[in-house]
């Protein structure tokens, strides 16, 4: 039997995986559960994944790639010109007002690399890339810091169910910024 080409089959594989974790939780996760809801064959999840870990590294990197078009979209975090403290209020606004499943899956896939090394990379990668874009107008450690600022903002709207307060989040990064 002829093999069928399928060139989305990899991409389907994790969007699969991103719904498993998003109702189940990673503890959810396995290649049958993924294989099952993406309906593949299960060796077609083996064959791209050899690991769950591999997936969860794919996963993860989708999940950020929401986070990492709104933080290219803001210009205004590099324009000089511009009130950074507003800017990074406005950008955790934004994320946070969106998909909330999809936010709070991030933050799962996020949190995943305390437990999994292999996840930790990847989890650093928007951090990284943040922190450099921030760094184009404060030094490193305030950079740092205000990435620190993000998480914890981020981590309490979601936990907490706490409403945003984008006028009080202002004011704080104006503090970090000083």
């Amino acid at each position: 039997m002829a093999r069928r080409y399928d060139p989305e089959r990899r991409r389907r594989i994790i969007d699969a995986a991103l719904r498993v974790v998003g109702e189940k939780g990673i503890a959810g996760l396995s290649h049958r559960t993924v294989a099952a809801e993406a309906d593949v064959p299960l060796g077609s999840t083996t064959y791209h994944f050899k690991t769950l870990d591999e997936l969860l590294v794919a996963a993860l990197r989708q999940a950020n790639e929401g986070f990492g078009r709104l933080v290219a979209g803001r210009d205004g975090l590099t324009d000089p010109s511009s009130d950074l403290a507003a800017e990074l209020a406005a950008l955790v606004g934004e994320w946070l007002a969106g998909d909330r499943a999809g936010a709070e899956l991030e933050c799962e896939l996020y949190l995943a690399a305390l437990q999994r090394p292999a996840l930790r990379a990847v989890a650093a990668e928007w951090a990284d890339d943040l922190t450099g874009r921030l760094g184009r107008r404060v030094d490193a450690g305030t950079a740092r810091a205000v990435v620190a600022l993000v998480d914890g903002m981020c981590l309490e709207a979601l936990l907490f169910d706490v409403p945003y307060d984008e006028a009080w989040a202002r004011e704080m990064f104006g503090r970090v910024l000083g």
